[in-house]
């Protein structure tokens, strides 16, 4: 997930069912709220989920779903408020920063682990280190802290060239049990959003050694320290999960909310049977067929995610590394059809990977307005470069699998882009698979496909979230694409931070490079979501970066 360097961001704020603009860095404090209100209602409610959690360890997780239930269970140095901005959680007022902006010293507050022991700086030492050992194996480590936390990337590589490091290296120090010390590698405009994403929470260090390869496994091996702790959930493939309001939170009488039941239900006719039915009180995404019918009722609620969605080619793939194959594969499906007619939800065709209407500019103009579109569905020159591609490969044909979701709308929009592939490249047989998410991760992490349709959502509020997803050591790149030219741009963007228009403009030459010359991934829409809130639910936020909801404002009404 995912404001705001440049940026005003829409977050939706469901209870009000407006749209309200977000920028973060601001200096308003969520430390004290007002207290709960109050309500004869019993203040629980039910949550249906389409998924499963994969893993609920803060070092570990990659996933939206996850996402959600950490940030509802714990918190970092920060938070997102009501209106997306990042504001202080376990810090105590204003940090010191250092003249050169690169070191920023934290004092925290009293707060409590759920098992009542004190949240102290070497809480987040052990965290970060931990995010940034190898022997851990998190994705997310390396790649929020690499190039933004000092020592990161010498960490990485000295694990790459197999030589010896030590974490200790890491720009992270508790100077006492309520202060801590931070380094970043070079000046980040948008480093309190950095510190607000799940990644940086901390995480007990006794408890954690205490539980060995059992901690966070599942409810009885995890502890926390947001609004919310874990009352049950029995593991990944649990279909089943529980949240109940942390008494020791540090505003813990602002929560009303007492309890959060959370269901997998995969099929989207069923969630909203359960929905009518008064069984659940929250559906998750609606999918394009069940949309029209709740066109101007209240309780479906819809906005434009800063989502955007493509297929990975791997290169791996002695066809795939072809630049034309994939300019072919890239052009060959019509995505105006996809949003209008298989979505029909409030999508809308991506022909980028920076989302419309993310960031903007620093003379006040939408990152896209100067970038436009770089790849679009042109049948006739799909087909051109098909038939160059396999010329080139000494072929007459090719077979490829394609791997997807197996929800509902997953299935859908994969069925369609596999029969627009087959259509226009005369040759191509495509074998699609649908996988539940978790197993889709694992094997997007180890390559294991040759077509691959994920999407990514911003973790904070910056083009780069995006742009550095490509870089040839990126773990989120997971497709072998290596560029040395695109690599090289990225590091002039990280190198002129503190020159908005040199930045920006480096950025959009690394997209245009990374689509419109090396046809990197192929685009295909901008997610928008329409889920349905019973009208007694009260107070649900939707964030604009890294998790996607947040539950601690919730009050149930009779």
């Amino acid at each position: 997930m995912k404001k705001s360097k440049y940026s005003l961001l829409l977050t939706l704020v469901l209870v009000l069912s407006v749209f309200l603009a977000a920028c973060s860095g601001g200096n308003n404090t969520d430390k004290k709220s007002d207290g709960a209100k109050t309500s004869n209602a019993a203040q629980e409610i039910k949550i249906l989920s389409k998924s499963e959690i994969p893993t609920l360890d803060s070092v570990k997780t990659t996933d939206e779903i996850g996402f959600n239930v950490l940030n509802s269970i714990n918190e970092g140095l920060y938070t997102q408020d009501k209106d997306g901005s990042s504001v202080p959680a376990l810090v105590d007022g204003e940090p010191e920063v250092s003249e050169d902006g690169k070191t920023v010293t934290f004092k925290l507050i009293d707060a409590k682990w759920s098992n009542g022991d004190p949240v102290t700086a070497q809480d987040f030492v052990f965290a970060w280190q931990r995010a940034i050992d190898p022997a851990t194996a998190s994705e997310y480590g390396p790649y929020m802290m690499n190039g933004k936390i000092a020592g990161a990337q010498e960490i990485t590589d000295a694990a790459v060239a197999k030589k010896d490091f030590d974490l200790n290296t890491l720009g992270i120090k508790a100077i006492d049990e309520k202060t801590l010390e931070v380094k970043f590698e070079k000046v980040l405009p948008y480093w309190k959003d950095l510190m607000a994403f799940p990644t940086f929470y901390p995480q007990n260090e006794k408890f954690v050694k205490e539980k060995g390869n059992a901690y966070a496994s599942n409810a009885e091996n995890l502890i926390s320290n947001g609004a919310f702790k874990l009352a049950a959930w029995k593991g990944p493939t649990a279909m089943e999960w529980t949240l109940e309001k942390n008494d020791t939170y540090r505003d813990a009488d602002a929560i009303t909310l007492k309890k959060i039941t959370f269901n997998v239900v995969k099929d989207n006719n069923a969630q909203v049977n359960a929905f009518e039915g008064g069984e659940a009180d929250i559906t998750d995404i609606l999918s394009s067929d069940l949309v029209p019918q709740y066109q101007g009722d209240e309780r479906m609620v819809s906005a434009l995610q800063p989502s955007v969605y493509w297929i990975k080619m791997n290169y791996k793939n002695k066809a795939l590394a072809n630049v034309n194959i994939r300019e072919a594969l890239a052009k060959a499906f019509n995505k105006e059809d996809l949003a209008a007619s298989i979505l029909n939800n409030g999508s809308i065709a991506a022909n980028y990977f920076v989302p419309d209407k993310f960031v903007t500019t620093p003379d006040g103009k939408d990152f896209r307005e100067k970038n436009g579109d770089l790849i679009v569905f042109n049948a006739d020159e799909a087909k051109a470069a098909w038939e160059k591609g396999l010329a080139e490969l000494g072929l007459d044909k090719l077979e490829l699998s394609y791997l997807g979701g197996d929800t509902d709308s997953a299935k859908k929009q994969d069925e369609y882009i596999v029969n627009q592939l087959e259509t226009n490249l005369p040759g191509l047989k495509v074998n699609l698979e649908s996988v539940p998410f978790a197993i889709r991760l694992d094997r997007a992490k180890a390559g294991n496909y040759d077509l691959l349709h994920s999407g990514w959502g911003p973790d904070y509020p910056d083009a780069m979230t995006f742009a550095d997803l490509w870089l040839t050591d990126s773990p989120n790149n997971e497709m072998s694409y290596s560029s040395a030219k695109y690599d090289g741009l990225i590091k002039k963007a990280e190198e002129a931070a503190a020159n908005p228009e040199e930045y920006v403009a480096t950025l959009q030459e690394a997209e245009r490079v990374f689509l419109a010359e090396d046809y990197g991934v192929a685009p295909t829409y901008q997610r928008a979501d329409n889920i349905l809130i019973s009208p007694k639910v009260k107070g649900l936020v939707a964030l604009p970066f890294g998790p996607n909801y947040s539950y601690k404002w919730i009050t149930v009404e009779e």
